[in-house]
């Protein structure tokens, strides 16, 4: 017996892809949406053949209302959505700010509006990042969800940034609403049946992607960006998470929307200055994932050889625009409230990112 019908946008993405997995087997009926920007139409199939069955999907842009309307008007009895549908790139997005803004932040907008009309309930678990919280302050790390948002270094983060403000005063002025705002930090590795994974179209702006690219002989060697960084080894630090336990975080926040009231407020930790009126209501949710431990990228590829046996050629490059010294998450409250904890050693999470490159010849 299905839990219930969740929408899932950006659903052939590299965390959509995953999330859409662990849905269905954890007993939600999921309906896929995704307009294939940024992710490959093979992907539905890999999809069903993890779970061995047809799967329910719906090519659209979400960013185009008209049309997300007709997903709606389809299935009318949706009682959650998981929104992954934006573009995500640091670098893209400082040479096109306007198709971020556009397509992050209208996306949203129709999501919302589209949900309080037409879907049976509004439950939005929404896809945040670590960027909202710009460069930390050394004496707030590890980030707590009540370490202060400062101004992001790209359209991206920023683009996040506005997306949670705009859903935490929709959670105000909605009575039916309720939103969990999952702030991530660094997705790295692969399904363990290697029939999905991280996949970027052209020169990839994600670490491991190019690692395992690297390591494959397409790319020459991996540029790492900057060795003069306020870290121990002079290279950023990262807090790397494993995408299968990332989307099980999503399958966590999906139950809590699916079963809090607001008289159960009182069982939510109000940690956050910057939301405190939306987190009052007790239909506000937000939670930092991650390991609790940071990484620097010298340790990753270092780790990663290690892992995999395979030589890692690599040269320092100058520092990247944008890019932050280091930050990594305080993940205490999600195991709080939500029973949820990333624990996959980081060895074997390189070893799916491997297996996942290796199987795509």
């Amino acid at each position: 017996m299905s839990k219930g019908k969740i929408l899932l946008t950006g659903a052939a993405g590299y965390i959509g892809s995953h999330t859409w997995v662990q849905l269905s087997e954890a007993g939600y009926d999921v309906v896929g949406v995704d307009n294939f920007y940024n992710s490959e139409r093979n992907v539905i199939g890999r999809i069903e053949k993890i779970l061995g069955k047809t799967v329910n999907f719906e090519e659209i842009d979400c960013s185009d209302r008209d049309a997300f309307s007709k997903v709606f008007q389809k299935h009318p009895d949706i009682v959650g959505a998981v929104h992954f549908a934006a573009c995500k790139a640091v670098g893209e997005s400082i040479d096109k700010p306007l198709l971020y803004y556009r397509n992050n932040i209208v996306s949203l907008l129709n999501l919302i509006s589209l949900m309080n009309e037409q879907a049976e309930k509004a439950n939005i678990v929404f896809s945040s990042s670590c960027t909202v919280y710009g460069q930390p302050d050394k004496e707030h790390l590890p980030i707590a969800e009540n370490a202060p948002l400062k101004r992001s270094l790209s359209p991206y983060g920023k683009s996040k940034q506005m997306a949670e403000e705009i859903l935490s005063d929709s959670v105000i002025a909605f009575p039916e609403l309720k939103v969990c705002a999952l702030r991530y930090f660094n997705p790295i590795g692969a399904h363990p049946s290697a029939l999905i994974g991280e996949l970027p179209r052209g020169v990839p702006q994600n670490l491991v992607p190019f690692v395992t690219q690297t390591a494959a002989g397409i790319r020459d060697h991996l540029n790492v960006f900057g060795n003069d960084y306020n870290t121990p080894d002079g290279s950023c630090i990262r807090d790397y998470i494993y995408v299968v336990d990332l989307a099980n975080a999503h399958v966590k926040a999906i139950d809590k929307l699916l079963s809090s009231t607001d008289s159960n407020a009182n069982n939510h930790t109000i940690e956050e200055p910057t939301y405190i009126e939306a987190a009052k209501t007790g239909r506000w949710f937000v939670y930092n994932l991650g390991t609790g431990k940071g990484l620097s990228v010298l340790e990753l590829v270092n780790g990663f050889m290690k892992a995999t046996g395979v030589n890692l050629p690599y040269q320092i490059a100058p520092r990247r625009q944008g890019d932050i010294e280091q930050v990594w998450a305080d993940p205490k409250k999600a195991e709080r409230e939500l029973g949820w904890k990333a624990d996959t050693p980081i060895e074997d999470v390189l070893r799916s990112a491997w297996n996942w490159q290796k199987s795509l010849g």
